[in-house]
């Protein structure tokens, strides 16, 4: 059963930290071979949700309020279910949980940056494409709103 953590950036602790950095790299860098910068600044103004199970992390986002990726959206990035975990909807499960968080917390649509083999995953959580195909990292993204 997935439980989730949600913290800001100073209260994970070095070895979330480390958990959430080596889940990212190993999907989007190794997996995805894409090289490109990860630590990019934004985490340190983002909330951080982490999908637990058994004490081990299985998925994870970043949320970030309006003004840090889009002047009048808040966003959900850096979506990730470790391969360990795959095939448990633990993806929808987190991303549902942090379009709950977006909305209590802030008065705005959700704006994301959708790669485009996901394109039925986000639209079956409720989000419209909203932009042409655009490269981000040389992978095939869409620019995504709900709300």
């Amino acid at each position: 059963m997935l439980s989730f953590q949600y913290k800001e950036f100073a209260a994970l602790s070095v070895q979330e930290l480390y958990e959430v950095m080596r889940l990212r790299n190993e999907v989007f860098v190794v997996e995805q071979e894409c090289v490109y910068q990860d630590a990019d600044g934004k985490d340190l103004h983002a909330q951080h949700l982490l999908g637990m199970v058994n004490n081990e992390l299985a998925a994870y986002v970043r949320i970030l309020a309006p003004g840090i990726s889009y002047p009048a959206y808040c966003s959900i990035g850096r979506v990730v279910v470790s391969p360990a975990h795959r095939c448990k909807q633990y993806g929808i499960a987190i991303m549902k949980k942090a379009i709950e968080i977006c909305q209590e917390q802030y008065d705005t649509p959700i704006k994301i940056s959708g790669q485009c083999y996901l394109e039925g995953f986000y639209t079956d959580l409720g989000f419209k494409v909203v932009t042409e195909e655009y490269l981000e990292d040389d992978i095939p993204h869409y620019g995504m709103v709900l709300g």
